[in-house]
């Protein structure tokens, strides 16, 4: 037989067994199914790196397909601009369909050396993108440069459409960013992503040098009178005419290449020590080449 107080004694100890086992106050509400919430987390600097290599990467493509449109307009614009200095339109598709890709596998090689973020969305954005540039690639590789002597503005185009191509997968990391915290809290961080960033501003240190130093002094200066007799070391900043043997070249220098044309051909080099010649009458050589101009030595082959 249980007597009273016992009883009294079970009973409490059932209660507070059971208010153990419950949501009682200053507890997690796990009964809910809802989990308790987490504290905020702070972004490794693994993937604050991550983050901004993504934001370079796709301010670098947002400036080719800038550049790209631009290019093709001054293509499709060269024959029928008033300057009759300026390069003839298949000159200049050649070097936009000749350049245009190393520039976009550049892009290419930055996103790859990227890694896993460990963040899922970001991870999968990456590979969006990687999917688009194996398509493009190897297309704007097979574009020959040759065809835009024939077709200067078709060619100029087909890369364009290409580059144009390469637009941001959906949904963005600015979109990411708003569905996940972590990846936002990077971006915040990431300098790359910041309003404005360009590309060039990622540069640290001392700008390198420029690969040729400082350009020579010319022997006959900007003198292009000097050519006649058929050689001639002379500084070419812009443009310029020269006769030579009989042969009319007109030049035209840009930051990476000198350009020749004569009546009847088109060539183009890029830094010291290239060499340009027009048949047996007369042969160029690039001294030295940087964006203040070059020097060029013209002589009989």
């Amino acid at each position: 037989m249980v007597k009273r107080g016992s009883v009294a004694v079970v009973a409490a100890g059932l209660v507070l067994t059971l208010g153990a086992c419950g949501g009682g106050a200053g507890g997690d509400d796990t009964s809910s199914g809802r989990p308790a919430p987490t504290p905020s987390r702070t972004p490794s600097k693994e993937l604050v790196t991550w983050v901004g290599g993504m934001c370079a990467s796709t301010a670098e493509l947002g400036n080719l397909r800038t550049e790209s449109a631009a290019d093709l307009k001054e293509i499709r614009n060269a024959d029928r601009s008033a300057d009759n200095a300026g390069l003839p339109a298949e000159a200049l598709a050649v070097s936009y369909v000749s350049g245009t890709p190393s520039e976009v596998e550049g892009v290419q090689s930055d996103l790859g050396g990227l890694g896993s973020s460990g963040v899922p969305v970001a991870d999968r954005l990456l590979d969006a993108w990687q999917t688009k540039l194996r398509r493009v690639v190897p297309q704007l590789d097979a574009m020959s440069p040759s065809a835009a002597f024939d077709d200067a503005e078709g060619s100029a185009a087909d890369v364009d459409k290409l580059v144009q191509s390469l637009t941001p997968p959906s949904p963005d990391l600015p979109a990411l960013t708003k569905k996940d915290p972590l990846l936002a809290a990077a971006y915040e961080r990431a300098e790359q992503c910041a309003p404005g960033w360009k590309p060039t501003d990622e540069a640290e240190g001392t700008p390198e040098p420029d690969a040729t130093g400082p350009l020579p002094k010319a022997a006959d200066g900007k003198n292009t009178k000097a050519c006649s007799d058929g050689a001639c070391e002379i500084l070419v900043t812009s443009t310029a005419d020269i006769t030579a043997n009989d042969m009319s070249v007109h030049i035209t220098v840009t930051d990476d290449l000198v350009n020749f044309q004569t009546e009847g051909s088109w060539m183009q080099l890029g830094g010291a020590g290239g060499e340009a010649t027009f048949g047996s009458a007369l042969k160029a050589v690039v001294v030295a080449h940087n964006e203040e101009g070059a020097v060029l030595r013209f002589s009989a082959p």
